[in-house]
């Protein structure tokens, strides 16, 4: 009997995005997964814990770890992105592209 590989997530992402709706939606949230992912960076890079971020910024660690997350859709204003760049020493950026 051949062992049959197990489909990992890039499988399930190319097939997932062949659809259309599923395409469109992805593609709405990679600004959001992007940024996430920029957050959890720079933060790491300067040695900091979600904990640390949330006192410099006056937040508890619940809402850091929900503001990382790319596990859900929540969408911080601009004003938090300012705080936690403010708190690692940096500077938001943004921009049209």
């Amino acid at each position: 009997m051949p062992i049959t590989k197990r489909p990992d997530f890039s499988d399930f992402k190319k097939k997932a995005l062949q659809n259309q709706e599923v395409k469109k939606e992805y593609e709405a949230l990679e600004p959001l997964f992007k940024i996430k992912k920029q957050l959890i960076v720079a933060r790491l890079s300067k040695g900091l814990t979600q904990d640390d971020i949330a006192k410099k910024i006056g937040t508890s660690k619940t809402n850091i770890s929900r503001l990382e997350s790319p596990n859900n859709s929540y969408m911080p204003n601009l004003a938090t992105l300012m705080k936690y760049a403010d708190a690692l020493g940096m500077k938001l950026n943004i921009g049209l592209t």
